[in-house]
């Protein structure tokens, strides 16, 4: 039995955790990927006091910081479900272990949209991919398209243009919802070509991706060739299992939470882009920042219950 189990291996999970252990509370942290979404920021520029950091850099300083602490357990594997008994609650894993923890704080984050096309199942890992600050190093020489418009897929674009021949940047839309900070950079590349006001309908290949269908012409044409898909259209919050454990979701599937960041199970916490606090606003800063006040607030539920 442990005071708290966090589920979740990101910036709100290991930032809980440290806040945890501060308070001499006995915590495992679990999870089936490390650093989650924040191993794909290949630069992160808004961690206060850090003018320069990548993701998965600030990702393992937050892990080694957290692991510091002796009253801390890291546990890598999936987590299956959370069921409520008489000392709190039991965390079903995967090959069917389990933990007890008297409380749980979900970090789980959000999970890659799909695109929803014919051709997108069929080249995954074939061509299409979902992180284009992970993988544009394979696509070296190449000619690739980043579809999207908001920050992960404005800036996977600007990384992508490093090394691949030809970038061009799909967008519905006829302006990019981006920082400013990315879409300068992104448009002063010369081998970045910006397709606006264009859907993706369908993704083409044979054994690897061929290019992309349009759904109304580009320069004369409907379909462009290309090597590789990175889609980058957004992110679900992974509310599954917060779901799943009772708690009320928004009608956007977020994890509704109070200013401590409880959810409407007694005993159940969240925190990070899974949450609807923070405006939606899903940063590093935020997920922190929520981590803390979760973990802060765990301390105050077990200190009002008995035997504790």
């Amino acid at each position: 039995m442990v005071d708290v189990v966090i589920i979740g291996l990101g910036c709100a999970g290991y930032t809980a955790a440290i806040y945890c252990a501060r308070y001499k509370l006995l915590t495992l942290i679990v999870g089936d990927k490390e650093g989650g979404t924040g191993m794909a920021a290949a630069e992160v520029g808004d961690w206060p006091g850090t003018q320069f950091i990548t993701g998965p850099e600030l990702m393992e300083n937050l892990k080694a910081h957290a692991l510091t602490f002796d009253s801390v357990t890291h546990k890598l594997a999936r987590v299956e479900r959370i069921a409520k008994d008489i000392d709190g609650f039991t965390v079903h894993l995967q090959g069917g272990e389990a933990v007890q923890g008297r409380t749980v704080i979900l970090t789980t984050g959000t999970k890659h949209r799909l695109l929803d096309v014919p051709g997108e199942k069929e080249f995954a890992g074939k061509g299409v991919t979902y992180c284009a600050t992970c993988d544009a190093f394979f696509f070296k020489g190449k000619d690739v398209a980043v579809l999207g418009g908001g920050d992960s897929a404005v800036e996977g674009a600007a990384i992508a243009a490093q090394v691949a021949r030809t970038v061009y940047l799909i967008h519905r839309r006829k302006e990019f919802r981006a920082e400013p900070y990315w879409v300068e950079r992104v448009l002063a590349r010369d081998n970045v070509k910006t397709v606006l006001e264009r859907n993706v309908i369908e993704i083409l290949g044979d054994t690897n991706v061929t290019g992309v269908r349009l759904d109304k012409p580009w320069k004369g044409s409907d379909t462009i060739t290309l090597d590789g898909v990175f889609v980058e259209i957004g992110a679900d919050p992974d509310s599954a299992l917060a779901l799943d454990a009772g708690c009320a979701l928004d009608e956007r599937r977020f994890v509704k939470v109070n200013a401590g960041m409880g959810t409407s199970v007694p005993g159940i916490f969240a925190a990070g882009d899974l949450t609807n606090a923070s405006n939606y606003f899903a940063q590093f800063v935020t997920a922190a920042g929520e981590g803390g006040v979760a973990a802060n607030s765990v301390f105050h539920y077990l200190s009002k219950q008995r035997n504790f």
